[in-house]
């Protein structure tokens, strides 16, 4: 879906009755004409607009000198032990924890550094019997604040945007098992961030064989006779293949699907579903069980394995092949076929360019996929592909900034200063980005139509106001301390803030208006008039108003 300039005014003005707005300048009075377009901004802006979380302040001319390829290769090799602000903010970070006292543990109320993002597996697993939830849920909580933390703050903004995203694609909702919640620094450092640039057929089997999925698809107590068939479907439908290759509706019989020109079906059905279940089996979690050693790491349990032949995309894999030999088998079959790449770099195009991405870009990046099959940076030659090619700079406004990306991009085009805080990640869970909280194996949508209903756009709005008051305790601005000592005129501060926070001018029409704000009917060229604190709350509401512009949504 790709949304005018109308639409989201439109969702302006509804949002308007519960944000805070000037009542000179409501957003109503910012709907254009149906013939006004958005303007194409220059490339640093789409560059920093879907690579980062917004741009901080000199990000666009930054981009602009060095120019879009070395940008890309800058951010497609990050090096982590270089971003110091941000690691040490991190190392800082405190997040509050309180509860109760309880049975055998006393009550707990304070500011607690983030010290479960290193910890061992083995030491991550014993906090899943801790009596008291609040620390069984603990680490989720601080991978959300470091995440924030990231996104605010890294210089590498292009691996935290692909972090997001792989996160979404192998979505677990990581607060539905207490297992999976005190794993969770884990599944984030271990599965998705070590594996974000790397080999998609790698990455599968790391994500096959973590503990937070083998929980969270049930995959942990699939064992022969019968199997369970949770994760494997998922595998099919959302890792891999697509819900678009699904044929079971038209053949219910893998010898009648049709071949590609290489003998392979064209598409997955239930048949196929369950004989990978079956391979599956044994792929559990080291729990004390039985036996077996009690650490959280994975397990196979050759006795729970079915080890007969079983047929896979027409693929027939013989009986006692060996530990795990089956499951990686269909590990190498799904992660190979033209289905599965094709919807997978279906999707990378509509995550970096738009919701309907050409189809040519895509042909590109399947081409780099399929030609770099066992390359360890598989994903980041594909990515490159993607970012390089003519269709990221000729196709714009097919794409709007999630909630988080919404507040992520606020906070650093204003040079907020930012200490993530349950506040904050109530708020933007309120406008509908739920991280690690998405409670279906789909993640969240990746298409602008769901993230611009009037929920979503109002809730996000108010929180970007509430972000500026006293009483919101995650951010504090100094929007004047950031202006630079020349730019004293009504003229001078929309625009200052305009190229800061859009990169770009928006239409005449808008500017116009967010002068007015600024300016209330006095001389643009001329200080604004009134007392400092007048001064100070039209700013305020300036940023904000920009903030609440289509120019600002669009990635």
């Amino acid at each position: 879906m790709s949304l005018s300039r109308r639409q989201l005014l439109l969702g302006a003005a509804l949002g308007a009755t519960g944000a805070v707005v000037h009542e000179d300048v409501g957003a109503a009075s910012l709907q254009p004409s149906t013939t006004e377009a958005m303007a194409t901004p220059p490339f640093e802006v789409i560059a920093l607009s879907r690579m980062a979380y917004g741009a901080r302040s000199g990000d666009f001319a930054r981009v602009r000198t060095m120019g879009l390829t070395a940008y890309v290769d800058e951010q497609l090799n990050p090096n982590f032990n270089n971003d110091t602000d941000c690691n040490t903010r991190i190392a800082n970070a405190t997040l509050r924890i309180v509860y109760a006292a309880g049975t055998g543990f006393p009550a707990m109320d304070e500011m607690r550094g983030l010290v479960t993002l290193n910890k061992t597996q083995p030491e991550l697993w014993e906090l899943r019997v801790h009596p008291a939830n609040a620390e069984r849920i603990r680490p989720i909580d601080e991978v959300v604040a470091a995440n924030w933390i990231r996104a605010i703050y890294s210089k590498w903004q292009l691996f935290e945007i692909m972090t997001d995203f792989w996160h979404n694609h192998f979505n677990v909702w990581a607060y539905s098992d207490t297992r999976i919640s005190s794993l969770w620094s884990h599944y984030d450092k271990s599965v998705i961030r070590t594996n974000c640039y790397g080999n998609f057929r790698t990455f599968l089997e790391a994500v096959a064989t973590s503990p937070a999925m083998l929980y969270y698809l049930d995959n942990a107590t699939s064992r022969d006779g019968p199997a369970n068939e949770n994760y494997a479907r998922e595998l099919f439908e959302l890792h891999t293949f697509g819900s678009q290759n699904y044929l079971n509706n038209i053949y219910d019989n893998w010898q009648e699907v049709p071949r590609d020109s290489q003998g392979r079906p064209i598409g997955y059905i239930d048949q196929d579903v369950y004989e990978a279940a079956r391979a599956f089996t044994g792929w559990t979690v080291a729990d004390g069980t039985g036996g077996i050693p009690n650490t959280g790491l994975f397990h196979y349990l050759d006795t729970w394995n079915d080890n007969a032949q079983k047929i896979v995309l027409a693929n027939f894999l013989n009986a006692n092949a060996g530990p795990q030999a089956h499951g990686k088998a269909v590990l190498d079959l799904v992660a190979k076929h033209p289905a599965t790449i094709r919807n997978l770099c279906t999707k990378l195009c509509r995550r970096l360019v738009s919701d309907n991405p050409p189809a040519s870009l895509i042909d590109k990046a399947v081409a780099t996929w399929t030609a770099n099959y066992t390359a360890p940076d598989q994903i980041k030659k594909t990515i490159r592909t993607i970012l390089l090619a003519p269709e990221f700079l000729s196709t714009w406004g097919g794409k709007i900034r999630r909630p988080n990306e919404v507040v992520a991009a606020y906070l650093r085009s204003t040079g907020a200063e930012v200490k993530p805080s349950a506040e904050l990640f109530t708020w933007v869970t309120l406008a509908g980005y739920r991280m690690f909280n998405w409670a279906t194996p789909t993640g969240h949508p990746d298409e602008s139509g769901y993230w611009s209903s009037s929920n979503a756009l109002l809730n996000t709005w108010n929180l970007l106001f509430h972000l500026q008051q006293s009483y919101f305790p995650p951010a504090t601005f100094d929007l004047q301390g950031q202006m630079p000592g020349s730019v004293t005129t009504v003229r001078q501060i929309v625009d200052f803030w305009i190229m800061r926070m859009l990169g770009y001018q928006p239409s005449a029409l808008v500017k116009t208006k967010l002068l007015k704000l600024m300016g209330q009917n006095g001389n643009l060229d001329q200080p604004p008039t009134g007392t400092a604190n007048d001064v100070k709350l039209r700013l305020s509401s300036l940023v904000h108003m920009i903030g609440m512009l289509p120019e600002f949504y669009t990635r």
